[in-house]
């Protein structure tokens, strides 16, 4: 810094500064005034300094907010006045000019410092004024932190960066895609990539051997608190000649560090556990477990099959054991129950064990002296635990299982939140029955690999076969999917033929890929986990736009420019346009 606008930041001045001349520029944050002294809180990017000045004349003009330039001696607090909360709190800066380096700051739409009490969508529109606080401005080096280290660690593995174009051809991926309508060929769009999935591929084809970039990624998709419409980022990348065992490897070693270096917790140690899916949704009644929450779920489907209670007869019946819970309170098993109405369910039965061991509910008169006594044992019921039951369609209750977990371990405080829980989920099925269209479509990735080869897809049930597919989970936050890529066109056509469609389909919607694993792919397998989660999961924020520069609100809106927007008849026209 040459001194024109500053000799110091306003986080740097420290006791060793003591009677140095001093520059410092930035935003005055709040005044005091104590009658002729005035006290300014003048805040940058590194920090806070309080200057001292006694002449009110030189902040004429200065208003909250505004841009200035102090010039002064460092002087020590008096010890009444130290502030231990700011790293500068010893010292101050005694002021003896003050220049404005921009306008007066218009009166604020919302105060600066208690912005995280402000509606979502009024931050947003004023994001510039959102993102001087502490928390956003912590944020912000986090991000460029965490993304620093995946590259460093990328890199250290062996990868090679490579960036994939971002106007590309319209691809059925999954989401909507967002179309950009093409000047020069009149009728035609490009379209923004959902992800890199078949250039990384191509990349594979063409001889690189370990690819990853941190790709931006665009889907016209509904907003969550985990997903931000519009566009987000992943470290995308891909390995030749891997197996799935390689991508876990890889993700594991990069992971555990990011999570290590800059989360606030305890990590999975390495290796993450390896959970099917199947498993998966029977034991947690999700794909995505929050393994934080140690209840688990239990299948007595076969347990009632032959027990006279209406409700469970001829349907799947899981239940959740949780210790200690029968000490709750009436009005607390009463919240479970208007809760589980909310998500659909027809009611929740359970039984508990009273003090003395005995069990009640109203379901233990349906059950013989021989169930209650198998009931006990399977559960190793002692005092005070409780039994949930969850029943109901097939292609509900384990979902329905899941909620009624997940809503215990959080009214139950079970769920730690000083600690990263990882987990991998393998053995998707490939393929899916879909009740709308009644055919059979593809349960995620068509690109997977079908474990068993082409054997597997000609002899067995498509619904029986397994992918070499795969999820990195934390928390119950999904961070990436995976898989090995099928690479041999005959296999391709094969798989893609038992969802509806003809090898001209194939060839016509995937034709790069089609045809460039005509001139020899080697196997290849990768994943690509959300940098944007992960930030959201390390600075423990309860939405993904915490983490995010410049957000799109819940409604897919840029509020700040005023996106989407009408644009001129003019433009229309040039690409060939008419709005209907």
């Amino acid at each position: 810094m040459n001194g024109q606008y500053r000799t110091h930041t306003c986080g740097e001045l420290r006791e060793a500064h003591i009677g140095q001349a001093a520059v410092l520029s930035g935003w005055c944050e709040t005044f005091r005034d104590h009658g002729g002294v005035i006290f300014v809180d003048l805040r940058d990017a590194y920090g806070v300094t309080q200057l001292v000045l006694h002449d009110a004349a030189q902040l004429k003009g200065v208003t909250r907010e505004t841009v200035v330039k102090a010039r002064g001696t460092v002087v020590l607090r008096d010890a009444e006045t130290v502030n231990p909360k700011i790293a500068t709190g010893t010292v101050e800066l005694r002021t003896d000019t003050v220049e404005l380096l921009s306008a007066p700051a218009a009166a604020l739409p919302f105060e600066i410092t208690g912005s995280e009490s402000v509606r979502e969508d009024l931050r947003l529109k004023y994001r510039y004024l959102d993102l001087r606080t502490q928390k956003m401005q912590a944020n912000l080096k986090l991000r460029a932190a965490v993304i620093r280290r995946l590259r460093e660690n990328m890199e250290a593995l062996g990868f090679l960066e490579v960036h994939t174009p971002i106007l590309t051809a319209s691809s059925p991926e999954g989401a909507r895609d967002y179309l950009v309508p093409s000047r020069k060929y009149k009728g035609k769009f490009y379209a923004l990539p959902q992800a890199p999935q078949q250039f990384k591929q191509l990349l594979m084809a063409s001889g690189v051997d370990r690819y990853y970039q941190i790709a931006p990624c665009f889907r016209d998709e509904d907003a969550r608190n985990d997903r931000s419409p519009g566009e987000f980022y992943q470290l995308d990348f891909e390995i030749a000649f891997a197996t799935q065992e390689d991508v876990f490897e890889v993700t594991e070693t990069v992971l555990y560090d990011i999570f290590t270096a800059f989360g606030s917790g305890a990590v999975t140690e390495k290796p993450f556990p390896r959970i099917p899916y199947k498993d998966a949704m029977l034991n947690y009644g999700t794909d995505k477990p929050d393994l934080r929450n140690p209840l688990l779920i239990t299948d007595l489907t076969d347990f009632f099959a032959d027990v006279a209670f209406k409700p469970f007869q001829g349907k799947p019946v899981r239940a959740i054991k949780a210790p200690g819970c029968a000490k709750q309170s009436k009005t607390w098993f009463e919240g479970m129950l208007q809760y589980a109405l909310s998500i659909g369910m027809g009611g929740l039965g359970y039984i508990s064990v009273t003090e003395d061991g005995g069990l009640k509910g109203p379901i233990v008169k349906f059950l013989s002296e021989e169930k209650l006594t198998a009931f006990r044992a399977q559960f190793a019921l002692a005092p005070w635990d409780t039994v949930f039951f969850i029943c109901d369609r097939p292609k509900a209750v384990n979902k329905l299982a899941g909620q009624i977990r997940t809503e215990l371990g959080s009214r139950l405080g079970l769920i730690a939140g000083d600690v990263y829980k990882f987990c991998f989920i393998v053995d998707f099925p490939m393929y899916e029955y879909n009740d709308e269209t009644r055919k059979i479509d593809f349960m995620h990735n068509p690109f997977s690999m079908p474990q068993g080869g082409l054997e597997a897809i000609q002899s067995q049930d498509p619904l029986d076969v397994l992918a070499y597919q795969y999820d990195i989970v934390v928390n119950g936050v999904e961070l990436s999917s995976g898989a090995v890529r099928n690479n041999i066109p005959e296999l391709m056509e094969a798989a893609f033929a038992i969802a509806g469609y003809s090898a001209e389909d194939v060839e016509k919607r995937f034709s790069a890929v089609y045809n460039a694993f005509r001139y020899g792919a080697p196997p290849h397998a990768g994943m690509a986990p959300g940098v944007d989660r992960m930030l959201m999961l390390l600075a423990k924020e309860d939405s993904i736009r915490e983490v995010v520069p410049f957000p799109m609100n819940g409604n897919a809106q840029d509020l700040l420019m005023n996106a989407p927007c009408e644009v001129s008849e003019a433009q229309l026209r040039e690409v060939h346009i008419r709005i209907r």
